[in-house]
């Protein structure tokens, strides 16, 4: 039997913690103890080797992953922009971040050469790579072009 990857998601309301398929990311769901409305992710999500796979190939919407390391002056400028992103695609896509310093074997396997370096999944699928700074708009694009619903 397969075991499904969730990700704690603290409710609002009641501040209960609530395990979160990550087929169920993007999708408003309901706390277990309070039955508020818990909103999708919202914000950036720490991924590492255990948890990047699972939530790639489990997404139902369009994932951004930004691979960066806190040493970078270009990563330290796009984290707002990816930030921002992910309020803004909340729903419509996943935003996570890898630090390339803790999980060098997942820097090795999608070849990152250079960060600030993003990446675009569809349905498990690198869909499109670019390092660099750019901007949200670009990104946004991104994310739409890959089949993020436009607002």
């Amino acid at each position: 039997m397969k075991k499904m990857f969730s990700i704690l998601m603290q409710c609002k309301s009641c501040r209960t913690k609530n395990r979160v398929p990550a087929a169920h990311l993007a999708d408003v769901g309901r706390c277990g103890s309070c039955k508020a409305p818990i909103e999708p992710a919202s914000g950036p999500i720490d991924a590492d080797s255990g948890s990047l796979q699972p939530i790639l190939q489990e997404a139902k919407v369009p994932v951004f992953v930004d691979f960066w390391a806190s040493w970078c002056g270009p990563c330290r400028v796009a984290a707002p922009e990816v930030e921002a992103l992910a309020k803004e695609m909340a729903g419509r896509a996943l935003v996570l971040k890898v630090d390339t310093d803790a999980n060098p074997e997942l820097a090795e396997l999608y070849k990152i050469q250079s960060i600030p370096n993003f990446m675009i999944f569809r349905n498990g699928q690198v869909f499109l790579q670019r390092n660099g700074l750019v901007p949200r708009a670009e990104m946004r694009r991104w994310l739409e072009q890959a089949g993020a619903a436009a607002k």
